[in-house]
C-alpha cells in the first residue's frame, strides 16, 4: 500500500509537470522561439528535483515498535538446505565462498533454568538465493566451517555478531575473518535501533516474525517454520546492508529524528516517601 501510494503520487506529479511543459512550450513558441530551450531545460530541472524528492526514503533514528505488527510479513524466498554431514558442509562452504556477500546468524536452544547453558546449535549462512542451515549440534564443527569463519575475502553480514562469535568460540577456536556487524554500520546513518526486526521495518516497511526464536533448535528434525525463520534472519541481513550501503553513498534518504520519550516527573510527595532516615 505504501509503495503503490508513492507510485501514484509520482505519476500524478509527472502528468502535472508534463502539462506545464506542454503549455509553456506552446507559449514560448508564440512569444519568442529563442525561449524554447530555456523552458525545456527549466522543466526538466523541476521534474528531476520533484522525482528525487518523491523517491528519497524516510528513515527514523528510532522506529516505533507499535507499528511493526501492521506491516506485511517478509520471508526468505529462496532455497533452504539443511546440512547434516561433513561432505554436505564442504560443498556448502565452497558455494558460499564463491559469492560476493553472505548473510549469517546463529541459533541456540533457549534455557529457562538459571545456571544452565547450551552450546550454539545452528549456523545459518546464505546468499540471495540459497540458505544453508548447519546443524552444529549434530555434526559438530568440521574444518570447512572453521575455514569459512576465518575467511577474509567474502564479507559476512550479521547483527550483534559479538554474541554469535562468543557462542561459536565455545565450540571451536578460530580467528574471525571478514565480518560486518549491522549494529555498528547503522550508526553511520544516524540510526539508533539495534534489533533486526526494527531495522528492517524502518528501511523496508516489512515485518520479520520472531515467533520461532525461542523454539528448540536441538530438535532431531527442524520444522518448516524454524527453517524459514532461520533463513529469513540471515537473508534480511544481506538486504539491509546492501540497502543501507546504497543510501549512505547516494545520500538519497531523510533521517527523521524522534525525540526520546520523557519519563513523567516524580511528584514531590513521592520523592519524600522514598527518603528514609537511619
Amino acid at each position: 500500500l505504501f509503495r503503490s501510494a508513492s507510485v501514484n503520487v509520482l505519476l500524478l506529479r509527472s502528468d502535472f509537470f508534463f502539462a506545464i511543459y506542454r503549455y509553456s512550450f506552446i507559449l514560448a513558441k508564440v512569444i519568442n522561439k529563442c525561449h524554447i530551450s530555456i523552458v525545456f531545460q527549466t522543466f526538466f530541472l523541476i521534474l528531476q528535483v520533484s522525482m528525487q524528492s518523491e523517491m528519497s526514503i524516510k528513515i527514523y533514528n528510532r522506529f516505533d515498535k507499535s507499528k511493526i505488527s501492521q506491516l506485511p510479513r517478509v520471508t526468505f524466498p529462496g532455497k533452504i538446505v539443511v546440512v547434516l554431514n561433513e561432505a554436505e558442509a564442504e560443498k556448502a562452504v565452497n558455494y558460499l565462498l564463491s559469492k560476493d556477500i553472505i548473510g549469517i546468524d546463529t541459533e541456540t536452544r533457549p534455557v529457562f533454568k538459571k545456571g544452565l547453558r547450551r552450546k550454539v546449535a545452528l549456523l545459518q549462512a546464505c546468499d540471495h538465493e540459497v540458505c544453508f542451515l548447519f546443524r552444529l549440534n549434530l555434526i559438530g564443527v568440521p574444518d570447512c566451517i572453521k575455514r569459512f569463519l576465518e575467511d577474509t575475502t567474502v564479507p559476512k553480514v550479521g547483527l550483534s555478531l559479538g554474541d554469535d562469535m562468543l557462542m561459536l568460540h565455545q565450540r571451536l577456536d578460530f580467528k574471525p575473518g571478514y565480518f560486518i556487524d549491522l549494529q555498528d554500520y547503522v550508526k553511520s546513518l544516524g540510526i539508533e535501533d539495534m534489533s533486526l526486526q526494527k531495522l528492517y521495518a524502518n528501511v523496508f516497511h516489512e515485518r520479520i516474525v520472531k515467533r520461532e526464536q525461542l523454539s528448540n533448535w536441538e530438535n532431531e528434525v527442524l520444522n518448516d517454520k524454524q527453517k524459514l525463520y532461520a533463513s529469513t534472519d540471515a537473508w534480511t541481513c544481506i538486504k539491509l546492508y546492501e540497502r543501507l550501503h546504497e543510501l549512505k553513498h547516494s545520500g538519497d534518504y531523510e533521517l527523521i529524528v524522534v525525540p526520546p520519550k520523557v519519563k513523567p516527573a516524580v511528584e514531590e510527595s513521592e520523592k519524600e516517601a522514598d527518603v528514609t532516615t537511619e
